[in-house]
């Protein structure tokens, strides 16, 4: 399990100054580490990473198959009713928006996508402007499907550079986005696994 900083690629991207990432790091250490999920590169926090090519098949299946638990944390522009720590979800398609890759949008025609998400504090930042901590599970894993989904709703994550208006990319350095929490089955033990990562905002 790797704790990602924001601004690290997971994977290598195109080009000689892409080739620094969360894997690379990784497979200096330990070299038959393969990776089994991505996160966004403005994005930080656990990344999980498989031990040699069986090990890689079995996890992404259980990526593919749902049976694996995860939790962000983000902080969103504006104030969202908390109804008593209460879940509620984002059922809206999403679909590659190709004129402006590597965006998405909500679809009609897109796939189905779903998230869970719940209010942890209202707040506001330095200047008074509301904001909001959240928890957020997605059901889907959809590109972008968390930050795509709290744009459609009208509460951009702050310091989104893709999604967010102009003001609440401003209020950010990075995108407050972070992925804290992952749960799963270990596919040869069968024991029960959880990893946390508080945020670093």
């Amino acid at each position: 399990m790797l704790d990602k900083p924001a601004g690290l690629l997971a994977v290598p991207g195109r080009g000689a100054d892409k080739q620094d990432c969360a894997s690379t790091r990784a497979q200096a250490h330990w070299p038959d580490a393969l990776i089994v999920h991505r996160l966004d590169m403005a994005t930080s926090g656990l990344l999980l990473m498989a031990r040699g090519v069986a090990m890689q098949r079995r996890l992404s299946m259980a990526f593919e198959s749902r049976e694996v638990h995860k939790r962000y944390v983000a902080v969103v522009s504006g104030h969202l009713d908390p109804t008593a720590g209460a879940w509620s979800e984002i059922t809206l398609p999403l679909k590659s928006d190709w004129p402006n890759r590597p965006r998405q949008r909500v679809d009609a025609d897109g796939k189905p996508s779903q998230t869970r998400w719940r209010v942890l504090a209202q707040e506001s930042d330095a200047r008074g402007r509301p904001r909001t901590r959240l928890e957020l599970e997605p059901v889907t894993g959809r590109t972008h499907q968390l930050r795509v989904h709290l744009q459609a709703i009208g509460h951009p994550i702050l310091g989104d550079a893709l999604y967010a208006d102009e003001d609440s990319l401003a209020r950010s350095t990075r995108l407050l986005l972070h992925a804290s929490e992952l749960a799963l089955t270990h596919p040869i033990t069968g024991a029960a696994l959880r990893w946390r990562s508080p945020p670093p905002f």
